[in-house]
């Protein structure tokens, strides 16, 4: 294999395929491979980290191959993630496509590429998800000021409508010990943020016997990193425990993301959830108790199986009431060997997308009414990058992003900035003190 071979990466999905593709870059890099970062620019491998959340998710997958090889026939493309855990074989038929490699074997990647594809050879290597059992360790550096550190992988919940558990596999983890010592070589990079990520954040511990109220206690003590979000939780493992360390901590944030999915017991048994709606709205309750100006973002799925309008009436309402942050909504996507996709009563789809608008429109309005909270407050702002026409943008604590005059010795610091307005698309406009 010769040196400087030219790879570009593209992530499709969730902050763990973010965390995945960095490390997947470092891997190519330190193998002598150059990354690009545009495809203007032109490369010789293209690497496409792929989901499977929806039908939507493998047809973006399917569109980019095809752009790919009509733009740069020549190029080899290697698609691993979710999408090519489930269906290696409708991928690897997909013209282009040169190497399928399932989530078990993704570490492998980089001698494939050298050891096979070069050959002209096609290769698919997937496995069953009873298989899965590599934890691939991994964080992103590609940002000077957050990084996403991945702690756990796999899930063991089997909710009826997701695919996770095939594409992942089972519950899993590395040790406390192994996670803490990414934490600080992100540290050494000058990173100030670090995002906790998995498929079942809170469900750490499986593989090592350890529990997650001990890993956030050990990387609050590490040194030079000053925030840390956790970027989802289940409503059933947000513990007493967790919540009085996150709000207690300097460095733990006043953000939260916590699924819901849906506002009424009876779906919720439908999906095979862990939680009922009164536990849900208790947690949701006790954090906005324990913390002034919480950010809570919430995961709601509408048009599940059975769902009538009663039933998304009192979601709509539930969500009137504990006024979360932000939502993100998403239609229900029926996915192959889900027990849901076999349910009665399937939802129109055209009212799944009505539904959603509706949300939208609440989460749009809610969103409003927090950021508009910090007009005229002071706030401390990690500041990210800048764009074009002089401004500088970071967040808050409480992820309310802020723009500002652009001053170059600010970025990847923790300044104090005064808000003075917020405009429709929530972004708060502020100077700094």
């Amino acid at each position: 294999m010769e040196e400087n071979k030219k790879v570009l990466f593209h992530t499709l999905g969730c902050k763990l395929n973010f965390s995945e593709t960095s490390t997947l870059a470092r891997q190519f890099e330190d193998n002598g491979f150059k990354r690009m970062r545009f495809a203007k620019d032109g490369a010789d491998i293209h690497v496409i980290n792929s989901c499977s959340v929806t039908e939507n998710a493998d047809k973006k997958c399917r569109y980019l191959i095809r752009k790919i090889h009509r733009d740069n026939p020549n190029a080899i493309i290697a698609v691993t993630g979710c999408y090519a855990q489930l269906k290696p074989q409708e991928i690897s038929e997909i013209e282009g496509v040169d190497i399928v490699i399932g989530n078990n074997s993704k570490g492998d990647l980089v001698s494939l590429v050298k050891n096979i594809a070069l050959k002209g050879d096609k290769a698919i290597f997937s496995c069953d998800s009873s298989e899965i059992t590599n934890f691939f360790a991994s964080f992103s550096s590609g940002d000077r000021t957050r990084a996403f550190l991945k702690v756990q992988d796999g899930c063991d919940y089997h909710c009826a409508y997701c695919t996770i558990p095939l594409a992942r596999g089972n519950s899993r983890n590395a040790p406390i010990e192994e996670i803490v010592k990414q934490a600080n070589d992100i540290a050494k990079k000058g990173i100030k943020e670090i995002v906790i990520t998995g498929v079942n954040t809170g469900d750490f511990g499986r593989t090592t016997g350890e529990k997650f109220i001990d890993l956030i206690k050990e990387l609050d003590r590490v040194d030079g990193i000053e925030r840390y979000r956790i970027s989802s939780i289940e409503p059933n493992l947000l513990t007493d425990e967790i919540l009085s360390l996150t709000t207690s901590s300097k460095k733990f944030q006043p953000h939260y993301h916590i699924p819901l999915q849906a506002g009424t017991n009876y779906i919720l048994n439908k999906m095979r959830r862990r939680y009922t709606v009164e536990l849900f709205a208790e947690k949701i309750l006790a954090i906005k108790k324990s913390e002034d100006d919480v950010f809570i973002g919430i995961d709601v799925i509408v048009g599940f199986p059975g769902e009538t309008n009663s039933h998304f009436e009192q979601t709509y309402k539930l969500l009137e009431e504990l006024k979360p942050s932000f939502l993100h909504i998403f239609p229900y996507s029926e996915r192959a060997n889900t027990p849901a996709a076999e349910f009665p009563d399937s939802v129109d789809v055209h009212e799944r997308h009505q539904r959603v608008e509706r949300l939208t429109l609440l989460s749009n309005k809610l969103h409003k009414e927090f950021c508009c909270r910090f007009i005229d407050k002071e706030v401390e702002v990690l500041v990210e990058g800048f764009r074009k026409g002089g401004i500088m943008y970071g967040y808050t604590s409480n992820y309310v992003k802020v723009e500002m005059p652009y001053k170059k010795e600010f970025i990847n610091t923790i300044i104090k900035a005064r808000i003075n307005s917020v405009d429709d698309k929530c972004i708060a406009q502020g100077e700094l003190i």
